[in-house]
């Protein structure tokens, strides 16, 4: 009896050491996986103007303000700046809990805020990088752009295959460039996914199926790399988003988004900026009616909770 007590107690004390140091290395691993992910965000992080001049007051993460981020999905290859051909902006409201988000097409017709012409939206960033970018999107839909998050979607097939690849559901048939895209669920490659996102004259819905297209892409890679099978390949995701993606989130700032706003991200309301295509000079351009862009403007600003007579940036 005094020798069977003995043995529980032996094999009591081997499970609990065993115990302590998987848990310790388990620690380890994830301080290592913290450590490492906010180097990356040092070599993301671009800092901008610190407080849009639309706003009186800057935004408080911890105080769980509403804000605004613009989301660009840039081309660009080799020895080009590129243009942004992917340009959504999102409202977030935590009391709400929901996020207002609205696809800009790339070739609307807009004020080029700082080149003092007009032209398509997204030459904006070809003129002035991500800062005219914001300057000109302000202008355009009336409200404060509180944060940018740019990304080179020539690289970001490197972030899709560092996740392992991703699953999407495919609206319709299509090939493009010697790949074919079967209608229902896919699975892509980075290589297949950056032909996927850029397919866009046989797409009967143009430039809005286009960006649809590399939302869900956006969207299922946030998925696969928070997924916990993908820990084993975090040193391969952070090095493709370390050179792929720019933003002036701050690690802290992320860190209080995924803290304090988590419910806001499960209700988002999509919207399409209704238009008409139109040939000036001979180059087609996206035009927005002014009723339209006013009901769009009148609704981010409710959910930012902004006052309602802004002054407008243009002739800034």
């Amino acid at each position: 009896m005094f020798l069977e007590k003995t043995k529980k107690r032996k094999w009591r004390r081997i499970v609990l050491t065993v115990l302590t140091l998987f848990l310790a290395a388990f620690a380890g691993y994830l301080y290592h996986i913290y450590h490492s992910f906010s180097k990356t965000m040092e070599s993301m992080h671009q800092p901008i103007r610190k407080v849009s001049e639309k706003r009186e007051e800057e935004v408080r993460l911890e105080k769980v303000d509403p804000f605004s981020v613009l989301l660009l999905g840039v081309d660009q290859r080799k020895n080009d700046r590129g243009r942004s051909d992917t340009i959504i902006v999102m409202t977030v409201n935590p009391e709400k809990k929901s996020v207002e988000m609205v696809s800009i097409p790339r070739d609307t017709r807009t004020e080029i805020v700082g080149k003092g012409i007009e032209d398509k939206i997204n030459h904006a960033y070809a003129y002035g990088g991500v800062e005219m970018a914001i300057d000109t999107v302000e202008n355009f839909l009336d409200i404060p752009i509180d944060y940018f998050i740019q990304i080179n979607m020539e690289g970001f097939k490197e972030i899709v295959d560092a996740v392992g690849g991703i699953t999407i559901d495919n609206d319709f048939a299509f090939t493009y460039e010697g790949e074919h895209f079967p209608a229902g669920k896919i699975t892509l490659n980075g290589e297949q996914a950056l032909k996927y996102s850029r397919m866009r004259y046989e797409d009967p819905r143009g430039d809005f199926g286009r960006q649809e297209r590399q939302r869900k892409i956006i969207e299922q890679v946030i998925k696969e790399g928070a997924s916990f099978s993908t820990l084993a390949r975090y040193g391969d995701i952070f090095q493709a988003l370390g050179k792929n993606v720019r933003t002036n989130l701050t690690f802290s700032e992320m860190v209080s988004i995924q803290k304090n706003y988590k419910q806001a991200a499960e209700n988002i309301h999509q919207h399409q900026i209704q238009g008409q295509g139109k040939m000036i000079d001979r180059i087609y351009y996206y035009i927005v009616p002014e009723a339209e862009r006013q009901k769009l403007q009148t609704l981010l600003k409710e959910h930012l909770e902004l006052k309602q007579n802004n002054v407008s940036m243009i002739g800034k």
